[in-house]
């Protein structure tokens, strides 16, 4: 069993309440609250900032130039690509690009991009792809899954957001790093793929954490 196999069966109970969250699905059904969404698109926002620099360190971490190249790559389309789609989205929201750049992160998102930082930084290139790939794998997921959805993808204000997570472009960058994490960690003994398993878990964690921040639109509590 490839070590991605392996991590998607066991975790998949916790991957299903990620989807089956109802920030999720309310985009596929095009109930969200556009407040809710509007706060995260700001937050995600964000978060791609230091997500990217994770793919930097990937860059520099790298034991081949083909592999450093496709993280340059996925550097190039996460600051260039995604960014410019929260940008578009912000017009749509009324959030001004003065908001975006001076927006302050919440709680969870410190909490999140710090850990895999952290990870990348300290870790090998196995523990950096760990971090990274519950992210990029669970919204190319869920963007196939909610694109399913009748008139889902035509959504005036959500359609856009299914379009991108669903494509072939995107899925193609997440099938990347998946096949790259089973290369790194074939023949691995146990003791290190147990490891990497939990680094994956937490960041599958974060990325609930992530969408239930949303929702209840946290910030800090003493700024309440």
């Amino acid at each position: 069993m490839k070590f991605s196999e392996r991590l998607h069966e066991n975790l998949k109970p916790i991957w299903r309440k990620n989807h089956a969250h109802p920030f999720v699905q309310g985009i596929g059904e095009g109930t969200l609250e556009k407040d809710k969404f509007r706060f995260f698109m700001i937050q995600d926002y964000l978060y791609l900032i230091d997500y990217a620099k994770l793919f930097a360190i990937g860059a520099m971490k790298a034991k081949d130039v083909e592999t450093m190249g496709k993280f340059a790559n996925l550097l190039d389309s996460t600051l260039n690509e995604e960014m410019s789609l929260h940008r578009e989205y912000a017009k749509k929201f009324g959030i001004s690009e003065e908001e975006l750049e001076t927006a302050k992160p919440a709680p969870t998102t410190l909490a999140y991009t710090h850990y895999m930082l952290h990870v990348g930084q300290n870790g090998g290139l196995a523990e950096l792809v760990a971090a990274l790939l519950p992210c990029m794998w669970s919204y190319w997921e869920i963007g196939k899954e909610l694109n399913e959805k009748p008139g889902a993808s035509e959504h005036e204000f959500y359609g856009g957001w299914i379009q991108m997570y669903s494509s072939d472009e995107f899925g193609q960058l997440a099938t990347w790093c998946i096949d790259l994490l089973d290369e790194l960690t074939a023949g691995k003994p146990e003791e290190e793929l147990v490891k990497l398993e939990e680094i994956f878990l937490n960041t599958t964690r974060f990325e609930y954490m992530f969408w239930d921040m949303s929702y209840r639109q946290e910030m800090w509590p003493t700024d309440e």
